[in-house]
Parts: C-alpha cells; sequence; structure tokens
C-alpha cells in the first residue's frame, strides 16, 4: 500500500510546522492587543446548525458525516435481503430522504456559524459586547488547487452584541497591523451588503438579491461576460443585467464611486443606508490614521448569506493569489438559533494562503528554520555532565538547547547542527571547563569566540 494523503489536505513538516506558528502567533498577537478572547469549538456540528447558512454554493461544499454504527439498518429504507425498499423519482429525491437517516453530522465549513452557535448556548456566560478569536481548521468538498484546499485553517476574530462602525474600522486596523508584521503589501477591498441590494433594487430585481451576489463574486475568477451570462441564466432579464453593468466597471477613486452611488440608489432606502454605512467607515479609518491601501470595490460580493452591512477582502499586491483574509457584518446570524437581535462584525485570516504568500515571497525570518538554537557538543560521559547545568540556565532564559546524545565525531555533530539550521554550537572540553569558558560556533558566519560560561546566557540572548 503506497501512503499518501487525502487530496486536498497536507502533511506539515517541522520546518512548515515552525513558519505556520509563526503566522498563528503574530494574527493570535494582535487579536489579543485588541482585547480579542480566546475560544474553541468542535470540528463536528450539526448538520441542522450548518446547513442553509453558506447559501445554494456552500450547502453543496459541506463535508457531512456517516452516523456510526449499523445505520443503514436503521434507515428503514432496504429490505431483510438488503434491497431498497422504496423507488426514488430522482437522485435528489433519494438524497434528500436518505441523508437524514445516515448522517446528522458535519464537519464544520467555517467559523463564525458556530461561534453564533457558541454565544446562544453559552450567553449566560458572556460579557456582550463579546470579542472573540479562534484559530482552528475548517473543512470544504471544494475541488483542489493552488491556494485552495480541502482542509485549511481559519484565524477568525469577531466582535457581537455591537453595531458600531468603530468594530469594522478597528478590524480595518487589525488587517494592517498584521500584515504589517508579516511584510506583506496588500489593499483591503471595501463594500456593503446594503449597497448591493440598492444595487439590485435599482436593477428592478431585488427579489434576486442572493443570485445576483453570486454571480458577481466571480468577477475576478471568470470575467464581466461570464457573470452576464449567469445573470441571465438565473432568470434576469438582459435589460436589468445591462443597468449593473456601469456598476461593475466604475473606475476612479473613493469620491468618484460614492458620488455615482448617491444618484444610482437614490430611490433606495437600503443603499442608501449602505452609503452612509460606508461614508462613516471610510471616515473612522481616515481618524484612526489607518495606513494600509483600502479603497471601495463595488465588484464585492462575499457569497455568503448570512453578511448585512460591511464586508472586507484582502489581496497581496505582489503574488497572485486568491483572497487571503475577508469578513463582514451580519446583523441576525443568532436569530436562527433563537436569540434575535444582536449584531456582529468578524474577520477571518487565510493562514494556509499567507503560508504560501511567505513563502513565494521569502518572508520567512530565519528563526522560522529551526526549532532548536544552541547545539552542545558530546565528547563523552564526563563531558556531557558539565554541560547539564549550562543547558538548563539556557532554557530558564528561554533559549532552546539540545545536548547531542552520544560522542559521535565532531564533523556528524557540526553537520547535525547544520543540517537543522541550528545557530550556535557550544564545545565544552576539559580544557574549556579548566578555564570557566565554552567555545561558542557561530554556524552562519562560521566564527568562533570563547565565552565566560557565566555570560553565555547573556551572550546568545543578545545574538538571537
Amino acid at each position: 500500500m503506497k501512503p499518501n494523503t487525502v487530496k486536498g489536505t497536507r502533511d506539515f513538516t517541522p520546518v512548515q510546522m515552525r513558519r505556520r506558528n509563526y503566522i498563528f502567533e503574530t494574527i493570535r498577537d494582535v487579536y489579543r492587543l485588541h482585547g480579542y478572547l480566546p475560544i474553541e469549538t468542535p470540528a463536528l456540528e450539526n448538520l441542522s446548525t450548518l446547513m442553509g447558512k453558506y447559501g445554494e454554493e456552500g450547502d453543496k461544499l459541506l463535508f457531512k458525516v456517516l452516523n456510526s454504527g449499523d445505520f443503514m439498518d436503521k434507515t428503514g429504507l432496504l429490505d431483510e435481503q438488503g434491497a431498497w425498499q422504496h423507488s426514488f423519482p430522482d437522485t435528489k429525491a433519494l438524497s434528500r430522504n436518505l441523508l437524514p437517516k445516515i448522517s446528522d453530522k458535519g464537519l464544520r465549513y467555517d467559523l463564525t456559524v458556530p461561534f453564533a452557535r457558541f454565544v446562544v448556548q453559552h450567553q449566560n456566560e458572556l460579557v456582550f459586547p463579546f470579542k472573540r478569536y479562534q484559530i482552528q481548521p475548517v473543512w470544504r468538498a471544494d475541488r483542489p488547487q493552488k491556494g485552495r484546499y480541502r482542509e485549511f485553517y481559519q484565524c477568525d476574530a469577531d466582535v457581537i452584541g455591537s453595531d458600531s462602525l468603530l468594530h469594522e474600522a478597528e478590524l480595518v486596523q487589525m488587517m494592517e497591523e498584521v500584515f504589517a508584521r508579516l511584510g506583506v503589501r496588500v489593499v483591503v477591498k471595501i463594500n456593503n451588503r446594503k449597497i448591493l441590494c440598492g444595487i439590485a433594487e435599482a436593477m428592478g430585481c431585488p427579489e434576486k438579491m442572493m443570485d445576483i451576489t453570486v454571480a458577481i463574486d466571480k468577477l475576478d475568477k471568470i470575467g464581466l461576460d461570464a457573470v452576464k451570462a449567469e445573470l441571465v441564466g438565473r432568470g434576469i432579464a438582459e435589460e436589468a443585467v445591462e443597468k449593473l453593468v456601469p456598476v461593475l466597471l466604475l473606475q476612479g477613486g473613493y469620491a468618484e464611486k460614492m458620488a455615482f452611488l448617491g444618484n444610482f440608489l437614490a430611490s433606495s432606502p437600503i443603499g442608501m443606508k449602505g452609503v452612509e454605512e460606508t461614508s462613516t467607515l471610510f471616515g473612522l479609518l481616515e481618524q484612526m490614521g489607518v495606513k494600509v491601501a483600502y479603497e471601495l470595490d463595488l465588484s464585492l460580493a462575499r457569497g455568503l448569506n448570512y453578511y448585512t452591512g460591511a464586508i472586507f477582502e484582502v489581496k497581496a499586491l505582489d503574488v497572485a493569489m486568491g483572497s487571503i483574509c475577508g469578513g463582514g457584518r451580519y446583523d441576525d446570524l443568532t436569530g436562527v438559533f433563537g436569540m434575535k437581535g444582536l449584531s456582529g462584525v468578524g474577520i477571518s485570516f487565510g493562514a494556509d494562503r499567507i503560508y504560501d504568500v511567505l513563502n513565494d515571497l521569502g518572508l520567512y525570518p530565519e528563526r522560522t528554520l529551526s526549532g532548536t538554537e544552541v547545539l552542545f557538543v558530546n565528547f563523552g560521559s564526563r563531558e556531557q555532565a558539565w554541560t547539564f547545568a549550562l543547558a538548563s540556565a539556557l532554557r530558564r532564559e528561554g533559549i532552546s538547547v539540545e545536548i547531542y546524545p552520544s560522542a559521535a565525531k565532531l564533523q556528524k555533530q557540526f553537520s547535525y547542527a547544520d543540517n537543522l539550521h541550528i545557530p550556535f554550537v557550544v564545545v565544552l572540553g576539559e580544557k574549556e571547563q579548566e578555564a570557566g569558558q565554552v567555545l561558542v560556533k557561530d554556524m552562519k558566519t562560521g566564527t568562533q569566540e570563547a565565552v565566560d560560561q557565566m555570560e553565555l546566557p547573556a551572550w546568545l540572548k543578545a545574538r538571537l
């Protein structure tokens, strides 16, 4: 049997894990600085929690988990010989009747819907507005390709229980800080679902708002002509589609776009509400002194049904890659779980795509190459015993240390350090012990220096 991973999933080597942890720790630290608190939710959720929250496209991508045990015997659909007892007119009818009997659980598609369930379930334990972050894997039955996986991590931050646009501005500020720390140049694209509702009204087909957003969310991937064809295929009249084209082709800066919307959406109260919210948000970003590039993008739709206000998407400027961060406002996601009128807003960093971006740009710091910072050479049992106290002293200072496990040839021990990118090798032989010193070799420069044993922790910390 040839060992392999499931398509769309990956193993991670120690170097890859150090690099991934560098991303997670960067994001986690920014979240913490803005007052967000950590939670976790199970990988498995009830299908009743997940279904119907992500739109038609999202529901198709849910991984559904078979019930354990003899579930087929309990469906009532098979006779004693194992033959079907019922006939179904088509595969959809079969799926509709069979699925509830064999599966009532699924792998989470994102972290936001489980978070809404969490809030309702634990509402008496929380203080609102409640700010949480969550870094966990999610699963989607998608077609794997570059930057798109079936199992991947999301790094979410949400605040729920407040409709203040200050939270939207703070989230953009957090995006700015994370990507500045990672060294990635990005642009933050901003739109508002209320503006999209207004556009649907101006087109004369408000009932087709979801169809319109699903189609225009693909504009970057399939182009304008294909979006127009899909809209017509979804039952939208060609005349209505032509009204949308100027919106999708609109050029210019923020002021020009807002002036256009003021005229285009004048007859739509909900559209004008979106314009007002967008104006407030951009004003807050200016007051905060946000320096990251951000722009109003009217083609941005975010195809998830639960968004109701501001929506965000972040693109890397120097790498051809899909969205590496996104999010938005949802006014009543908890309502489906029985807790009405609780507004929230959040973002999610796509750690796996960010990993690929940092890889392509060579932006990982050298410290991510190795977990060990210092290797002690082993000359034998006597010299090995001398290293124990020094190794413990270094670890108390937060320096990661290994002692080579046997008295192998020096060349082998130095090759071990070199292959693992360990930056410093410490030699402690009889001559060094008598002088109260160690000999430290810098593996990057090849230089060696005698250091007093008592001063070794400070010497290394100054260079690490």
